[in-house]
Formats: structure tokens, sequence, C-alpha cells
């Protein structure tokens, strides 16, 4: 069967400067769900433009919510390594996935790899791509902490990478800048950030919950937080603390809730369950949502805490102010911006601040209406076009 790849462009396509040029075979490798709600939008993308022909390669490193990521964009994989197992280390993703992504690659022999970010999925797609001696674009390239450590061992994935890509897709000039100082010079492109082209695609104001316990909340008469905790580095004692100020937080403002998508993770689940335990009624732990339940519910909060990475970006595009419950972050234009408050992992902190959030409404709409740093939605047609002009 002829496919895309097999076709010049002629007659009327030249008429669009395309003349001679060849189709281009382009492999995109994710695995875990935040990868996946990054790059689905730029697949789709991708799948419109007829001078790329397009292959997904999903690790399957996250199973059930990267399945579910797939099924809302409408995404196939070509290939799924389904590198999943329980009690799985990273040593042991790390070798399926440089082993799996190896063969695909040896198959279908692409024009260019696409990774996206700092997972163990991104590193060793990399290394696959750079063994075989192929060109590495790097979606969301060039965010830096500065601790090799911390988050672990995403901040090593991500320098790693960068190291070896040979497209550098930066979300921010900030991100820019981190690559330049590691004398990373060429071909870096200031995209924005495609989670920004995901969140905006799926917002609906008359959203309905698959959880109808969410559809009972009164968001219009109630300031509902939503919490988000899972960063291995705030394991044991760190969410203890967190746990503990969301607690007073509750105590001290009647008006206030919190939801808590609890992570699969055993031990965060026991954490939540003793922190919360006699504050049900205030404290809603709840299971982990799907995306597109997860993205409107950040629109109908009053406030997140969090110690993702993701959530820094999406939710100022949806003017949510944004605490990160992280001692760092790799995001600092966020802080820059105003739209996000680093606030530890001290009980202290952490209470204090989002308590002048709850009650000094200047201080919160300072922050609500503080403009997104993270772009308009138009990533995945900018890294598009990059890797096209990159070719040409």
């Amino acid at each position: 069967m002829e496919t895309k790849k097999t076709l010049l462009y002629k007659s009327k396509k030249c008429d669009k400067g395309y003349m001679g040029f060849i189709m281009k075979n382009i492999m995109i490798v994710f695995g875990t769900r935040p990868e996946a709600i990054k790059m689905c939008p730029l697949v789709k993308t991708l799948e419109k433009d007829e001078r790329i022909e397009s292959i997904v390669c999903a690790t399957g490193q996250h199973r059930e919510m990267l399945d579910a990521v797939l099924e809302i964009f409408n995404v196939k994989p070509q290939y799924d390594l389904n590198v999943m197992s329980h009690g799985q280390t990273i040593v042991d993703v790390s070798n399926k996935v440089l082993t799996g992504v190896d063969k695909v690659i040896k198959e279908c022999n692409p024009d260019i790899v696409l990774v996206h970010g700092d997972t163990s999925t991104t590193l060793n797609g990399a290394l696959a791509a750079f063994y075989n001696q192929k060109p590495i674009g790097h979606v969301e390239a060039g965010l830096r902490t500065g601790d090799i450590y911390s988050p672990f061992p995403e901040e090593a994935n991500r320098k790693l990478t960068g190291a070896i890509a040979t497209l550098h897709f930066a979300a921010t000039k900030s991100n820019k800048e981190n690559l330049e100082r590691e004398n990373i010079h060429n071909n870096i492109y200031i995209t924005g950030n495609t989670v920004i082209d995901a969140l905006l695609s799926v917002i609906d104001e008359n959203h309905k919950f698959e959880d109808e316990s969410l559809n009972k909340i009164d968001f219009e008469n109630k300031k509902l937080i939503l919490l988000t905790a899972h960063r291995r580095e705030n394991w044991g004692e760190p969410m203890k603390g967190i746990f503990a100020a969301v607690r007073e937080m509750v105590a001290r403002n009647e008006d206030v809730n919190v939801i808590f998508p609890m992570h699969k993770n055993p031990l965060i689940r026991e954490l939540a369950t003793e922190g919360f335990r006699g504050i049900e009624d205030k404290v809603h732990l709840i299971e982990p949502l799907e995306y597109v339940d997860f993205a409107n519910l950040m629109a109908k909060c009053y406030l997140i805490m969090t110690d993702s990475g993701g959530i820094q970006e999406e939710a100022p595009a949806l003017g949510k102010p944004v605490m990160v419950l992280r001692t760092e972050t790799e995001r600092p234009e966020a802080i820059e911006a105003g739209t996000v408050k680093l606030a530890g992992i001290n009980k202290d902190d952490i209470f204090n601040i989002a308590n002048e959030l709850i009650n000094d409404k200047e201080a919160y709409e300072k922050m609500a209406h503080a403009a997104n740093p993270y772009g308009d939605g138009k990533a995945c047609e900018r890294i598009v076009n990059n890797i096209i002009e990159y070719f040409k």
C-alpha cells in the first residue's frame, strides 16, 4: 500500500513552495500520561500535515493512565512496547524502552525521532535514536532546576537528552537560555508549551464529571482547593507536613474544601488517609481523574496546590493561582510572571501562603490575572513548521 512517505510534492503543491520536498517520516515516542497529554496534540497536528508521515511509538511506561489519554485524543499508536510491570524500577523501564525503541527504529527507519520532556522513556528513546544515528527532536527542552537529584531522575534525564538532541523545542525564552548556558546553541526554537494546546481543546464550562461526587460540589459558594502530591522527593515526612498544613487550612477557613485525587502509589494513599482522618467532609479523597475531568476541575477550582510540573504551566492559562509544594521549580518564568508561588514543604510556610490567598482578595487577583508565560495554544503548529524548515 502506498503511503504519504513515497510521494513527492508535485503540481498544486509546487504553488505552496514545496517543490521537490520529499515526505518526511517522523517517529513520536512517549510512554507516560503527562507525555501523552503534551504529545497527542502534536501527533494530531502531524497527522493533518500532508508533508509528513507520522509513526507513534507508545512505550507503555504508564498503562491505564496512558491508554485513557490516547482514547481522549483518538491516537492509535502503530507500536506499543507495553513495558510496564508491577514493581518496576527505573533500570527495568530504561532497559525495556531502550531495546524496544531500538527495534522499532530499525524497522521503520524514521527521518527524525521526537521525544518529550524528562521521563525514562524520554532519555532511553533518545538514546535509541542516537545509537541509530537518527536526529532527535526534544519537545519541552531546556527545563532545569540546577539540582541533579531534584526532581529525580527527571533533571538528569532532561540534561542528558539535551546533550544528544538535534532540535530543541523550548517552551520559553528562559528554557532557551538554560540550553545556551550548557553550550547548546544550534536549532533552538521557542514554541510555547504543547500542554496549552491540549488544555484549551478540552475545557467546557458545562462539563459533567464522571465522579458524581464532584457534580454535587458547590463551586460557586465554596472555595475549592485542588491538591495534588506525588513527587518521589516528597514521600514521607515532607508529605506529612504538606497534609498537616492543609488540615490546618481547612480548620481555620469554614468556606474552604479540598479535593485530593490520590495517586495510585500505596504509600501516598496511606499518608493521605492518615493525614486527613476525621475531616473527610472537608478534604475529599477521590480516585485519580482522567485528563478531561482533571482539566475541567482545574477550571472550576479556586486555587491549586501541587508538586506537579505540568500543572504550573496549565493553571495560569485558566487564571488559577498555583502554590508549588517543592523547594525548587524548573519553571522560574511562572514565578517571575506572578502566576506561581514557590511554597516549599514547610508546614507553616504552606499554611501562611494558602491562608493569604484565601483571605486577601488583592493578593489572589494579582496572581489570577497574571499573564501566562507558557504560550497561546499554537506550539504544535510551530514545532511542525520548525521540523519542515530544518529538513528543507
